[in-house]
């Protein structure tokens, strides 16, 4: 007789032992972490230098363009950020999909994704006029709203490119293969700061066209990586192994499944965008010296945060793998292997921000109209050196929500992400227009009730309720 007691023992070691081929790591040691995380850590550090090179550039030219570069991007990525949550589940659903050995699932998965990418192009472009009357009200300085408005129509029209290359990160990253996206974020990265220089500072014959020039080459950027991951996608190898062929088709059950897992994530980036955008819209409007200010401390911030995002997305794809393979033990030392990399990684940020305040504000000196950034220069100095306590305690943060997220636990990383960010807002609006706080003191008091509340998600997974969750159930073949 078939033993049913020994079912899930035997599907999760079918499933562990066929996927040997991804990777040549113990399951959970933190050897398979940075091979899945470090790939990820160093795409998302190359979007972090596109963005970075294009606030850069814009500097050389005026604080005001590099300021303006920042929040009309910020505002393209609220406009598309509940479309990129949802989509950024993928991730998961393609990772469960592997480890409960159901491979044809994962190619699906990539197909519903563009379904949505697709869907959601038109309804982006719907909201633009909502974005140009909130930016006409927001109270920043009308020269600075003219380049912010240039560099946002220019972007949005390309977000389509945006929506479709996270598309296809979520799919490699999901089965493991990083390196592909790693591949097509250096390549994006390499033709962004060529572009950049020729476009925004008018060489080779090109004209100058400053903020409209940063935004074209992130656009054509965007696309060569795109490129570069569906020639992998289509080639031979994938077609054959993941049924790439008999994928290409709306798939309502696994597009309801990418919908119910993946709506508190679109949620959740969206509230949290707009949180964020507010606060940074909010702080500009105390003038061009705090806009400058804290526009050199956020770059400097994202250049820290954004390769977390790249652990986190390390430890959703192996947290949604095992759970697909039914293997809870491994789940918990791919967790505990993430939390390791994650304070290492944060260790290496803290060196750099106590100790080199001064040369990374420094970098960002104009060649002419210095009269802001050297008012500027004191309170950013002042600012940037607390990004080290916040990024400490976003390792651990963004690990537990990456484990909750991979588990199928989404609602409550939604809540505890999303409660964080607007209570922070809150707070911050309290702080400038009410209580008459400085940028500086509501600068650390943000910092500090942030660092208390980091602990929310690892409360949640110690209540063990994600271990029930099946997004994927496991079959034998």
């Amino acid at each position: 007789m078939f033993n049913t007691n020994l079912l899930p023992l035997k599907i999760s070691l079918r499933k562990i032992s066929a996927m040997s081929s991804y990777s040549k790591h113990s399951p959970g040691s933190i050897g398979e972490m940075i091979s899945v995380a470090l790939p990820m850590m160093v795409s998302f550090a190359c979007d972090t230098v596109m963005i970075f090179t294009d606030r850069l550039f814009l500097s050389k030219l005026e604080p005001q363009s590099m300021s303006a570069a920042m929040t009309g991007g910020l505002s393209v990525i609220v406009l598309t950020s509940f479309f990129l949550g949802l989509i950024g589940y993928a991730t998961a659903l393609v990772a469960q999909f592997l480890g409960a050995g159901k491979k044809a699932g994962c190619s699906s998965t990539l197909t519903q994704t563009v379904v949505v990418a697709c869907v959601a192009y038109p309804v982006i472009l719907l909201m633009v006029p909502m974005a140009h009357w909130i930016f006409a009200h927001s109270g920043i300085d009308s020269y600075e709203l003219q380049l912010q408005t240039q560099y946002f129509d220019i972007l949005v029209l390309g977000s389509i490119f945006t929506l479709l290359r996270h598309a296809l990160s979520s799919y490699f990253t999901g089965i493991g293969r990083t390196k592909i996206v790693m591949l097509g974020a250096l390549i994006a990265m390499s033709v962004n700061v060529a572009l950049n220089y020729i476009f925004v500072f008018g060489k080779f014959g090109c004209p100058a066209m400053g903020v409209k020039g940063a935004a074209l080459g992130t656009i054509i950027a965007t696309g060569c990586a795109i490129v570069v991951m569906s020639v992998i996608y289509f080639s031979k190898r994938n077609v054959q192994e993941f049924y790439v062929a008999d994928s290409l088709r709306f798939d309502s059950k696994i597009m309801r499944k990418l919908w119910h897992y993946g709506y508190p994530g679109g949620i959740e980036m969206l509230f949290n965008l707009i949180a964020f955008t507010a606060m940074v819209f909010v702080l500009h409007s105390e003038g061009l010296v705090a806009a400058a200010a804290i526009t050199m401390v956020f770059n400097w911030e994202l250049v820290a945060y954004i390769p977390l995002v790249g652990i986190e997305m390390g430890v959703t794809s192996l947290v949604g793998r095992y759970m697909g393979a039914q293997n809870v033990a491994v789940v918990k030392s791919s967790i505990a292997s993430g939390v390791k990399v994650g304070l290492f990684y944060s260790f290496l940020m803290v060196i750099l921000f106590v100790f080199l305040p001064h040369g990374l504000v420094q970098i960002f000196e104009p060649q002419s109209s210095r009269e802001i950034f050297i008012q500027a220069v004191p309170l950013a100095i002042a600012l940037v050196k607390f990004v080290a306590f916040y990024v400490s305690a976003q390792s651990v943060f963004m690990v537990f929500i990456g484990a909750l997220r991979g588990a199928g636990d989404t609602l409550w990383a939604m809540g505890i992400s999303v409660g964080i960010h607007w209570i922070l807002l809150t707070l911050l609006v309290l702080m400038l227009k009410v209580w008459d706080f400085s940028v500086y003191q509501s600068w650390v008091t943000m910092i500090s009730v942030f660092l208390a509340m980091t602990c929310l998600p690892y409360l949640r997974y110690r209540t063990g309720r994600w271990k029930s969750i099946h997004v994927v159930d496991p079959v034998l073949d």
